[in-house]
């Protein structure tokens, strides 16, 4: 990079100490540097860059640099307790990819041993394209996917090859540009990262082994992915299969409601390699606090989206169930179908029954199978019931429930939420500082209903201590007693969150609704001492069932910064692998290399991006009753 393209960050204690850094001086090891960048729109935005994790760091977990070309033998394993391969497989490693600006990045990709055409499926991400920095192993209990389920040859989130590649497809497994040994600087999505998928599909379809068509999978980042580069239409991506992912990086993840979170970006920017710089986007949370062309160039062009799309969702994902949802909704494709699991993303993308069903969407778009695939059900959905049977793949038609009556609840004084407003105007307030600064508002159902769909808070608020505030609203089903009923499985409470801050509560006319406030979060409106404003908060979709008896509990809290154990610690699980070959005879005596490192294994701890400082100080006010039409709108969905 030339000395005009970037600006070095100051590294003076006291911007540290903020999680801030603040362009001007030079770091001794040039650890982080800002550049120009163009976006999608064609502004230039100043974007922040810092070094992540050597290549060389046990945590990174990563594969040296060399190209080869083996045949893996069926029977063969990756791990001892992995799943067999059931045929033999043609793999070829670091196998370069020119993309338009000359950047060179690397891919494995594995298919069938003939010399025939075959589709392709492609999962993009920077996250390793053997083990990497991210492994099932690193999550408790493998989130519920035994290791016998896949054979270890599957990049994080990914498609199996084994099992792919046995059903006659190729799995390409690239690492995006910066990411492990790939050339350039890693990016977070945005329009460099889609050009980038977009280069590496026309270079796939064009290769002797492929039949045309391009397909995309994975979950969470590998499916944020496939909203990106579908949204650049590749001429031959031919289906995609988004398995929960966000589609707009400001309103759903980075900056909710208003309220910058770099605790997640950077937990996951911790497990990063690259021999380059990687995008600082927690740096770009904290110091882009609006809807500016840096955040616009993190919205999927999800219009652009015509092309078969089997999208998977859930309820219960803090990062992706909006996102799965708006995806699914706003793509104008005419060949879309949504299913909604009740489990968790990974546990739900391994079940054999679900990769059976995948596989019979890619036989029919991406090998012109005629398997009636187009008379699956364009919705599945599940209604989560704690204390009692969840309602899994029930058939809709649409989402949200085109039979849904909305209803107002409305608070009151004496904190239960009712079907009439009080007569008189009521105050209720908490103290922020307080060791819980929240209220609760309960409802108890006198009839067995079920709420599913959006939800949202249109309530009236005032700061009696501060011109801000920072909002944290949750919906949860409490039983009979009026305790929290935990899943059986994870053990914790499931519920629905939105939030805000309350200077960015301008609503963007055009694209709200009544039960879904969209926010514009161009512009901050402080409040003025005394003044009482309305706001409106969108609480994500949820299905949920009530029973007569039990409650649901409204609760609107002064917003607490997630902790940074709040990630899991990636990277710390040690994997055993064979030294060479890559794979070896179940009992067989081979030399073995084992990745993985400590959580705590950071490439400059000095440049962590801490949670600011939240803007609540003094009293929040609640104003309920006369003329303040405080109220919780629901979806009511009667039975069919």
């Amino acid at each position: 990079m030339k000395g005009s393209m970037r600006k070095m960050l100051c590294m003076g204690l006291t911007a540290l100490s903020m999680g801030v850094m603040m362009p001007g001086a030079v770091s001794a090891e040039k650890a982080a540097i800002t550049m120009p960048q163009k976006m999608a729109n064609g502004e230039t935005v100043e974007v922040y860059y810092r070094k992540g994790l050597p290549l060389t760091a046990a945590r990174a977990r990563a594969a040296e640099l060399k190209r080869e070309t083996m045949v893996l033998k069926a029977g063969s394993i990756r791990r001892e307790g992995s799943k067999p391969l059931t045929c033999d497989i043609l793999f070829e490693k670091d196998v370069p990819v020119t993309l338009r600006d000359g950047t060179v990045i690397y891919t494995d990709i594995f298919r069938p041993v003939d010399d025939k055409q075959h589709p392709a499926i492609m999962a993009w991400s920077p996250y390793g394209k053997e083990i990497g920095g991210q492994w099932l192993d690193d999550v408790p209990g493998r989130a519920g996917v035994p290791q016998a389920a896949t054979s270890g040859l599957e990049k994080f989130e990914a498609p199996d090859p084994a099992y792919w590649v046995a059903q006659g497809y190729v799995i390409i497994n690239p690492d995006s540009r910066g990411a492990y040994h790939s050339e350039g600087n890693l990016n977070y999505w945005g329009s460099q990262n889609s050009k980038d998928g977009y280069d590496t599909i026309e270079w796939a379809a064009k290769q002797p082994w492929s039949n045309g068509k391009i397909g995309m999978s994975g979950n969470s980042w590998l499916t944020v992915s496939q909203w990106f580069i579908a949204g650049e239409q590749p001429p031959h991506l031919a289906a995609i299969a988004p398995w929960e992912g966000f589609v707009d990086h400001f309103r759903e993840t980075a900056n909710r409601g208003g309220i910058p979170n770099p605790v997640f970006p950077e937990g996951i920017f911790e497990t990063f390699a690259s021999k380059n710089y990687i995008e600082d986007q927690p740096r770009m949370v904290v110091t882009h606090t609006l809807l500016d062309a840096y955040w616009q160039d993190k919205i999927a062009k999800l219009q652009n989206i015509h092309i078969p799309a089997y999208v998977v969702a859930s309820f219960t994902n803090p990062v992706h169930t909006h996102g799965t949802f708006a995806g699914f909704r706003q793509i104008p494709s005419k060949d879309k179908w949504l299913r909604v699991h009740n489990t968790n993303e990974w546990a739900d993308y391994y079940l054999p029954e679900h990769v059976e069903d995948l596989r019979k969407f890619f036989d029919h778009y991406l090998k012109g199978v005629a398997n009636d695939w187009e008379k699956t059900p364009r919705v599945r959905l599940s209604v989560l019931d704690p204390g009692h049977k969840d309602v899994v793949d029930r058939v809709e038609q649409e989402f949200p429930l085109a039979r849904t009556q909305y209803k107002k609840l409305y608070l009151t004084s004496q904190k239960t939420l009712a079907g009439a407003k009080e007569a008189q105007e009521q105050i209720i307030s908490y103290d922020t500082q307080a060791k819980q600064p929240a209220v609760n508002f309960v409802l108890t159902f006198d009839k067995d209903t079920e709420l599913t769909g959006y939800m949202n808070l249109h309530t009236y608020v005032e700061a009696d201590g501060s011109d801000d505030m920072e909002l944290q609203v949750t919906v949860q089903k409490l039983d009979k007693d009026g305790k929290v009923i935990t899943d059986p499985v994870t053990h914790m409470p499931t519920f629905s969150e939105g939030y805000l801050r309350v200077s960015q509560r301008a609503l963007d006319t055009h694209k709200s609704t009544p039960a879904e406030p969209v926010l514009k979060h161009t512009r901050e409106d402080l409040l003025k001492k005394g003044e009482i404003v309305p706001v409106d908060i969108g609480i994500w979709p949820m299905g949920m069932k009530y029973h007569a008896g039990e409650k649901l509990q409204l609760t609107i809290a002064a917003y607490q910064p997630p902790k940074a154990d709040s990630v899991p610690p990636f990277g710390i699980a040690k994997i055993a692998v064979p030294a060479k070959g890559y794979t070896f005879r179940p009992g067989e005596k081979t030399a073995m290399k084992t990745l993985g490192g400590g959580h705590t294994e950071v490439a400059h701890p000095e440049l962590a991006v801490k949670a600011p400082a939240t803007r609540n100080k003094g009293k929040h006010i609640i104003h309920v009753g006369g003329k303040y039409d405080s109220y919780l709108l629901v979806p009511v969905v009667p039975e069919k």
